[in-house]
């Protein structure tokens, strides 16, 4: 059997498997008895975070990669050569057409624009669905992603992996056993900055050999092709109209322990005391405060949840509830070479202990005199690829990252992409009715309008 834990280009994964945190967990142990038949699969991009899921689904050695689409073919060649007779497309929308009899499955590893359009698509065909987070671009595309999963009955999962991992688990355990209480308030955040000033450059660059802007684009308004970097193959994330931001990017992660732990629901309001995007891109130094409603795991009647990206981080006073003498060095050292401990992760306050999660490494209790010999729960090491792909080949359980849980989860942090248009106004949010309450303005980016062709059937 091939090894579940694929190379990965998030060093992340690197520094998990430095600290020895876990063995990898051998998902496939969980089969009473070998499938049936073999799990055709196609994937929608070849390269970056789709090579890295591309790698992982087919850890599985009942899965085969049958088709790709990729709209930079020159990007498709490394794939080609690992998988020779896999078909490429440089439109997604011809393999669906050519292909629905011949897969049974899809992973959606494109930019954030295009992953509500594809995914929709190939699950209307009734094919089963990994998406990379964020599961979409806005919020309506969010909702009808987990309708539509629910409603055909498929077997989804969002591309969060370290949900799965023994961290995470042991985080989300040490929350729900009661060790520090109920949950006052939490604070989280993310060093990334996925973000920009300025308009684009007023220039027409030649395209790239092999590369389909048109298709790129999908369905976002028309613009010229700017090179250098600038839109592909990542910049992408800082625009408003293909990324989402560092939230968007982040949020789904570093938010999911915390959503998890306290089994979160929507939240009853948003609001942004950070920067305002402007016209092209979004901006850096976030600070967005969510309020949520009372769970079992909560103290009050809400709870707050505030998030903290770029160069922002949560106030000194908290920040001091998990600093030590030896932690402290500890980071300053990792930070001289890119790797702080302070870089990513959550403070959830309780009413009798604190815990720090950071992204990504063992959790830690605080005061430590008071938790010096308090032993981290067990947790086992979860492949978050093969369970799913298990779970399509024999009906097992749902993974636990489905849209039926990451759908809501999204949703909840893609309230932040709307807020921070709003700077200082707090927006009440109802989620039944998936618009805000007090503010016209607001609920016009609730959704977009896709450019006239590119109309998708339920979104």
């Amino acid at each position: 059997m091939k090894s579940p834990l694929p190379p990965n280009r998030r060093t992340f994964l690197k520094t998990l498997g430095a600290a020895g945190l876990a063995a990898p967990f051998f998902a496939r142990n969980l089969h009473a008895a070998a499938p049936s038949r073999v799990l055709r699969h196609a994937s929608f991009g070849s390269a970056g975070m789709a090579a890295a899921d591309i790698q992982a689904i087919t850890s599985n050695d009942y899965v085969k990669l049958v088709a790709v689409a990729e709209v930079d073919l020159t990007r498709a060649k490394a794939l080609q050569e690992k998988f020779p007779g896999v078909r490429v497309y440089q439109d997604w929308r011809q393999l669906l057409d050519k292909e629905a009899k011949n897969i049974d499955s899809v992973n959606v590893s494109t930019p954030d624009h295009m992953h509500a359009p594809i995914a929709a698509s190939a699950m209307m065909l009734g094919k089963h669905c990994y998406c990379q987070k964020p599961l979409a671009h806005n919020l309506h595309e969010t909702r009808m992603l987990t309708r539509l999963a629910r409603e055909k009955k498929l077997v989804t999962q969002m591309g969060i992996q370290i949900h799965s991992y023994k961290v995470y688990r042991q985080a989300v355990a040490l929350v729900q056993s009661g060790a520090i209480g109920k949950v006052k308030e939490v604070h989280t955040w993310s060093s990334k900055k996925w973000g920009d000033t300025g308009r684009p450059p007023q220039r027409s660059d030649a395209l790239p050999a092999n590369f389909n802007w048109d298709l790129w684009l999908g369905v976002a308004a028309e613009r010229p092709f700017v090179g250098g970097g600038y839109y592909h193959p990542g910049n992408w994330r800082k625009r408003l109209d293909f990324g989402t931001g560092t939230f968007g990017d982040m949020g789904c992660h570093i938010f999911d322990p915390v959503f998890n732990a306290l089994a979160l629901t929507a939240p009853i309001s948003v609001r942004s005391e950070g920067p305002a995007p402007d016209q092209w891109n979004w901006a850096v130094n976030a600070r967005i405060r969510y309020v949520f409603p009372r769970t079992p795991f909560t103290a009050g009647d809400t709870v707050p949840v505030t998030w903290y990206d770029g160069d922002e981080r949560p106030p000194a006073e908290i920040r001091a509830l998990i600093a030590t003498p030896a932690t402290a060095a500890s980071d300053a050292a990792k930070k001289r070479k890119g790797a702080d401990n302070d870089s990513q992760g959550s403070i959830i306050i309780g009413t009798a202990g604190v815990l720090h999660v950071p992204h990504v490494a063992a959790p830690r209790l605080f005061p430590l005199e008071k938790f010096r010999d308090f032993a981290l729960p067990e947790a086992e090491q979860g492949h978050h690829w093969t369970l799913w792909t298990d779970a399509c080949l024999n009906g097992t359980k749902p993974p636990s990252a489905s849209f039926d849980y990451s759908g809501p989860m999204t949703e909840s942090v893609l309230l932040g992409s709307v807020a921070v248009r709003f700077p200082q106004k707090t927006l009440q949010w109802n989620s039944t009715a998936l618009r805000f309450e007090n503010s016209k303005e607001a609920n016009a980016y609730v959704r977009r309008t896709y450019r006239k062709g590119w109309e998708v059937a339920g979104l």
